[in-house]
């Protein structure tokens, strides 16, 4: 089974050729390429799906580009993008076109522009629809308006982060961590979303091996089916909470999943959504 996870951040240190936009990062003060691949081979994990750091990047994807090239067998990279800027279907194009891109990410934050009825929100789900890429969508705490776009953009493959759910970067963790599940729930009515199981780990109310996600794991799992779901971590942003291997091996060691959708989960959907193999 290959174990691919559908999100990471790669960054290194700040410095005057890179500065960090945020003061902080998420997670430790590095995680360049080289801790990465050996912080997946601790745990486990053969690949990963690079989400360019928004905290500390903004919209530019140049330092895991520079992670993919050096190690490209292992990675691929999702960069996130500005609706508000007016050459939306040039700026995806050229992604699309870009080996080692698999998709965009749109967040609903309140720093940026994030009303689903603005059309501007919708534009980049619409060019990733003519150019063949999915959208990871951050709507956590927000399921509502996440709703309302994925309404209004049928044709775009919607891949929801982190389960739409609010996640804590330290503990504890939510007195009630799934209240809004049912939000998500109701979204699997829509072909064309998928959901990311990532970040799980956080929400548990129990110490290690967290046994307390997994109903709520399989209703997600029941809900979209295990073509329409797939595993990650969120690493770096959870370290607050637990070490990647902790966030790996609860679901590699689960006798709650076959075989079968255990590699469908942690790599076979993925590998098909963001098409891996072609990119």
């Amino acid at each position: 089974m290959r174990v691919i996870d559908v999100q990471v951040h790669t960054y290194e240190r700040s410095h005057p050729g890179r500065p960090w936009v945020g003061a902080k990062a998420h997670g430790p003060d590095s995680a360049d390429g080289q801790e990465m691949v050996a912080a997946m081979r601790e745990a486990g994990v053969d690949a990963a799906i690079l989400v360019s750091a928004y905290s500390l990047y903004r919209f530019d994807p140049s330092y895991a580009m520079e992670v993919y090239r050096r190690y490209p067998d292992r990675f691929r990279v999702v960069k996130p993008v500005n609706v508000t800027d007016p050459a939306m279907d040039e700026l995806v194009a050229d992604w699309a076109g870009t080996r080692g891109a698999v998709g965009i990410r749109v967040m609903l934050r309140n720093e940026l522009l994030s009303d689903p009825a603005d059309p501007r929100v919708s534009r980049p789900f619409q060019a990733a629809a003519r150019h063949g890429l999915p959208v990871n969508f951050l709507c956590w705490g927000r399921l509502d308006d996440g709703a309302e776009v994925v309404r209004r953009n049928p044709d775009t493959v919607i891949v929801i982060d982190h389960l739409g759910l609010l996640q804590p970067n330290h503990p504890p963790p939510p007195a009630e961590p799934w209240a809004d599940l049912p939000k998500l729930l109701a979204l699997a009515a829509y072909p064309n979303v998928r959901v990311k199981i990532s970040g799980a780990c956080t929400l548990s109310l129990q110490p290690y091996p967290y046994g307390d996600i997994w109903d709520p794991v399989l209703r997600v799992i029941d809900a979209f089916g295990i073509d329409r779901c797939m595993w990650g971590t969120d690493w770096t942003r959870t370290i607050g909470m637990l070490t990647y291997r902790q966030a790996t091996a609860p679901f590699l060691e689960t006798t709650r999943l076959s075989d079968s959708d255990k590699a469908r989960l942690m790599g076979g959907t993925l590998e098909t959504v963001y098409h891996w193999n072609e990119r």
